[in-house]
C-alpha cells in the first residue's frame, strides 16, 4: 500500500479479474460500471482507435479502452496531484505503452485553478464545487441512485435502506481539500503531440464540461468523429452542448440520463458523425 498525502493507493481486481490500482475499491468498480454506460447508442472502440479520456481519474475506462481492440492508444486527463499518481501506475504496470497521462485539466484556457479534492470519493472531486452547492440534496440524490442501480459485485448496496443516503454522501464529502492544478486547452495538446485523428473523445469531469468543448479549435474539430460526454444541466447547458455538437457536424446526438441518476440532473450525450 502506497500513501499519497491523506490518501492511500491499493490494488483491487475488477469483475471479470482485471488488476487495477485505486484510491477506494468499490470506486474501482463504479468507474468501471460507467464504462459499460459509455460504450452504447453507436459508441464503439475499434482497431487502432485513437481515444482521449477527460476527467480520467486512476484510469479505468483508459484500461478498457486497450482491451476492446488491438492498437489503442488512450490519452488520459487527471489534474489532482492523488489521483493521477495512481492513473500514472496504472499505466506504467497494465498500459502496455498505450496510455499516455497527463497532470492536468482540460479547459478553455491555460491557467492554474483550484479543485475542491474529496478523498472519500475522489471521482466526485471538482473544479465546480457550486454545482453541489446550489443544490444540497444532489448528493444525496446521486448516492440513492447509485444504491439502486450497483455495479456488478456491489448488489448488496441495494439492501441498504434509502434515508441511509444522506448519512454516506455527508461522509463522502467529509474531509474535502483544495489542490492547485494545470488547466490546458484540448487544441494545445492536440498540436502539441501531433494528433492527426480522435476516434473517441471521452468527457467526465464534474461540470467542467463546457470549458472542455469550448478549449477545441475550430481546425481540429473535424479530427474528432465520436464524443460521449457526461453534462451537467445547469444553466441550460444541456442544449448548448448538443447546439454545439450539431454545429459542429455531429448529426448523430442521443441523450440519456444513467440508470438511478434520473433525479441530478446529470445526462450523457452520445455523439456520431
Amino acid at each position: 500500500m502506497i500513501i499519497l498525502g491523506h490518501s492511500m493507493m491499493t490494488k483491487t481486481n475488477l469483475n471479470d479479474g482485471t488488476p487495477v490500482f485505486c484510491l477506494r475499491k468499490p470506486e474501482a468498480k463504479m468507474l468501471d460500471h460507467h464504462v459499460d454506460g459509455y460504450l452504447q447508442n453507436g459508441i464503439s472502440i475499434n482497431d487502432n482507435d485513437v481515444v482521449f479520456d477527460v476527467g480520467a481519474n486512476v484510469g479505468v475506462f483508459g484500461l478498457r479502452a486497450i482491451q476492446k481492440a488491438k492498437n489503442v492508444n488512450a490519452y488520459c486527463f487527471e489534474p489532482i496531484p492523488d489521483i493521477f499518481s495512481v492513473l500514472k501506475k496504472n499505466a506504467e504496470e497494465y498500459g502496455d505503452g498505450r496510455i499516455h497521462v497527463y497532470e492536468f485539466g482540460v479547459s478553455d484556457k491555460s491557467a492554474n485553478a483550484s479543485f475542491t479534492y474529496f478523498p472519500n470519493t475522489p471521482a466526485l472531486s471538482t473544479l465546480h464545487p457550486e454545482q453541489w452547492d446550489e443544490d444540497p440534496e444532489a448528493f444525496s440524490k446521486a448516492v440513492k441512485g447509485t444504491m439502486k442501480n450497483p455495479p456488478e459485485g456491489m448488489k448488496w448496496m441495494r439492501l441498504i435502506p434509502p434515508f441511509f443516503s444522506g448519512v454516506i454522501a455527508h461522509f463522502l464529502v467529509r474531509g474535502k481539500k483544495q489542490v492547485e492544478c494545470k488547466l490546458v486547452p484540448l487544441s494545445d495538446v492536440i498540436e502539441n503531440e501531433n494528433i492527426e485523428q480522435i476516434d473517441l473523445l471521452k468527457i467526465d469531469c464534474e461540470g467542467a464540461e463546457w470549458s472542455v468543448l469550448k478549449g477545441i479549435r475550430e481546425n481540429d474539430w473535424p479530427k474528432i468523429k465520436s464524443l460521449v460526454i457526461e453534462v451537467h444541466d445547469t444553466d441550460g447547458r444541456l442544449d448548448n452542448v448538443r447546439q454545439l455538437l450539431t454545429e459542429k457536424g455531429f448529426s448523430q446526438l442521443h441523450t440519456e440520463s444513467e440508470v438511478g441518476l434520473e433525479d441530478t440532473g446529470m445526462f450523457n450525450i452520445f455523439a456520431l458523425r
